[in-house]
């Protein structure tokens, strides 16, 4: 069984190949932009391309049965009829509503088996404190009371890779969390914990949360601190025991998480 993972290299898609091929999956075909960069292990078939450049990919389709398909919103349905005329089977997406449900409708439009992955808010995104951390041992940050349930990226990974191995799968949408609801103060704390020390949180305005972040978000600062306020005016999204059914163990939490990426926070 041929099984192509498309975006090879992000964040995602790397971890998922890597993942398929501890599992021992044998035939993995892998989609980057820079094959020579991926550095991608030896048993995986290497192809130029890229999802948001649809004509790049029909090489990559030929013979796959199963697609990990990257979020590409704006070329999405140009992939999915190349897949159908390419006889792909089934395809396991990340998307999740709001701005990534044009995804899930092409991949359920195309008639294929589809599997959706829906995460919410990435547990590394508590790198964009580090630096704060490394040099102020401090975060200073807006709207502490905005809550959610991160799931790791690891976690998103094996799930994608067990469900891309395993039949049972089709038709199911799949809300990805981690064990617990958090708010931004509480991730501080939490981070805090995993690395063993104390990090006070110290609420700031929106105005100087964005100052703190552009270093490292550039022009998405703005765009993020004012989805916190958005995400601290809803009720808190809850945990969810997805992770645990589909892979046999629980989710990370961000205590844990921190705690294994001691190294970018000192």
């Amino acid at each position: 069984m041929t099984i192509l993972v498309t975006g090879a290299t992000g964040n995602i898609g790397r971890r998922v190949v890597d993942r398929l091929v501890a599992a021992g999956a044998t035939d993995v075909r892998a989609l980057t932009t820079n094959p020579a960069k991926a550095a991608l292990p030896d048993e995986v078939e290497v192809v130029r391309g890229y999802v948001g450049k649809p004509e790049t990919v029909p090489p990559a389709l030929e013979g796959v049965e199963r697609m990990y398909l990257a979020p590409v919103v704006e070329t999405v349905h140009e992939v999915m009829e190349l897949a159908v005329t390419a006889g792909v089977q089934h395809v396991v997406d990340l998307a999740g509503g709001g701005w990534w449900q044009p995804i899930e409708d092409a991949v359920e439009d195309s008639g294929l088996a589809w599997t959706h992955l829906q995460p919410g808010e990435f547990t590394d995104n508590v790198l964009i404190w580090a630096e704060q951390i490394r040099t102020t041992g401090t975060v200073r940050d807006a709207y502490p009371d905005a809550a959610n349930a991160p799931i790791a990226m690891d976690d998103i990974a094996d799930v994608a890779a067990r469900v891309l191995l395993e039949d049972g799968h089709a038709g199911q949408a799949y809300e990805l969390t981690g064990p617990e609801t958090l708010s931004r103060a509480g991730k501080v704390r939490a981070i805090g914990a995993g690395l063993g020390r104390e990090i006070p949180y110290i609420e700031v305005s929106r105005e100087e949360a964005i100052e703190q972040l552009t270093p490292v978000m550039g022009d998405y600062a703005a765009w993020y601190v004012d989805l916190q306020a958005d995400i601290a005016a809803e009720p808190p999204q809850q945990p969810t025991p997805t992770v645990e059914r589909l892979v046999g163990r629980p989710a990370a939490s961000v205590e844990e998480w921190a705690a294994r990426h001691r190294a970018e926070f000192t």
